[in-house]
C-alpha cells in the first residue's frame, strides 16, 4: 500500500484537528487491484477491520463495506454479511471493474439487493490512467480519476440502472466528477436513437447525493449548485491521501465559498450525512436530535 495505516488512536486524533466528529471510512481500490487472486478472502479481512473499529468507537467511525467484484456471487453474500451480521453503514464501490462499469449486465444482481435493501452506496473512482499512447503524463488524478466518475454515471443512466434501482442511496464521489458542467449534454440522451430507453435524465441526476472532497473551490461548487439541491450534497475529506496544506486549502475553500447560507452550510457539512445514517445523531448533541 501507498501508505501507512495509522492507529485508530492517531486517526482519531487528526480527526479531532480537522474538526471532523464522525468519519465513514472506505477502501482504496488498490486493495483489489492488488490482490486480484483472493477478493473474497481481502474483502472479508478488510470489512472485519473496519467493523472492529467502528465497534470501538460507534459515535466517531462508520464504513462503507468492500465487495470483491467482479465475482458477483461473492459480493452477493458479502453484502449480507457486512449489512446483516457485521451492521457496516453502506457499500462502497469503484466506478469501474475490470474495464467494466456499474451498469454492466453482469453486475445487476449485486445492484438489485442493493435496492431492495435500500442501500446507502458510495461510488469512489478506481485507480485509472490515461492510456499510454496519449502521453498525457499528467497524474491521474488530476482528470482521469474525474473522467471516470463522470463515466460511471453515465453509464448508471445509460444502462437504466438508476430507475430501475430508485432506493438505492447513491453517494458519489468529488462532486460527481464532471457531470454537473456536463448535465445538459448527458440528458441529450433522451430520445436519442441510440438511447431509446433514456428518459428523465436530470431528474435522475438530481436524485444523486454529491460529496465534495476535491470540489471545494468555487469553480466547482457553483456548477454542482445548479444541478444538486443543497439537501443532496456532503461533506468529504479524502484523509489520508489528501491532508497538510492540501487539505487545509480545501477548506479554506470551503469556508471562504459565498454560495451557501447557514442554513445549507450547516446540511452539507451534518445534517445531510445524519439523515442518510441516523445512527451518528448522538454524537451530534443537540442539533442532531432534532432530526
Amino acid at each position: 500500500m501507498p501508505i501507512k495505516l495509522p492507529d485508530t488512536e492517531a486517526q482519531l486524533r487528526s480527526m479531532d484537528n480537522w474538526h471532523i466528529r464522525t468519519a465513514i471510512t472506505s477502501l482504496t481500490p488498490r486493495v483489489i487491484l492488488k490482490n486480484m487472486h483472493r477478493l473474497r478472502e481481502v474483502a472479508r479481512i478488510c470489512n472485519e477491520f473496519q467493523a472492529r473499529r467502528a465497534q470501538d468507537h460507534p459515535l466517531r467511525l462508520g464504513s462503507f463495506a468492500l465487495l470483491p467484484l467482479p465475482d458477483v456471487d461473492g459480493a452477493l453474500e458479502e453484502i449480507s454479511y457486512a449489512l446483516d451480521v457485521l451492521h457496516l453503514d453502506g457499500v462502497g464501490l469503484f466506478s469501474s471493474v475490470n474495464d467494466r462499469y456499474l451498469g454492466d449486465p453482469s453486475f445487476a444482481p449485486v445492484f438489485d439487493e442493493l435496492n431492495r435493501r435500500r442501500a446507502v452506496v458510495f461510488i469512489h473512482p478506481t485507480h485509472c490512467e490515461a492510456p499510454e499512447h496519449t502521453r498525457l503524463d499528467a497524474p491521474p488524478f488530476v482528470v482521469e480519476y474525474v473522467f471516470d466518475t463522470t463515466r460511471a454515471i453515465v453509464n448508471l443512466v445509460f444502462t437504466g440502472t438508476l430507475k430501475r434501482c430508485p432506493n438505492i442511496r447513491f453517494i458519489v464521489a468529488h462532486g460527481g466528477g464532471t457531470v454537473p458542467f456536463l448535465a445538459q449534454r448527458v440528458a441529450m440522451m433522451e430520445g436519442h436513437r441510440g438511447a431509446k430507453n433514456v428518459a428523465e435524465v436530470i431528474p435522475m441526476l438530481r436524485s444523486l447525493y454529491y460529496e465534495i472532497a476535491s470540489t471545494t473551490s468555487a469553480f466547482a461548487l457553483r456548477s454542482l449548485q445548479e444541478l444538486a439541491d443543497p439537501a443532496h450534497i456532503l461533506w468529504g475529506s479524502d484523509l489520508p491521501f489528501v491532508y497538510g496544506a492540501r487539505l487545509q486549502e480545501e477548506v479554506d475553500h470551503w469556508e471562504h465559498y459565498d454560495g451557501f447560507d447557514a442554513a445549507a452550510r450547516a446540511a452539507v457539512e451534518q445534517v445531510n450525512a445524519l439523515r442518510l445514517f441516523p445512527r451518528f445523531s448522538q454524537a451530534a448533541g443537540e442539533l442532531g436530535s432534532q432530526i
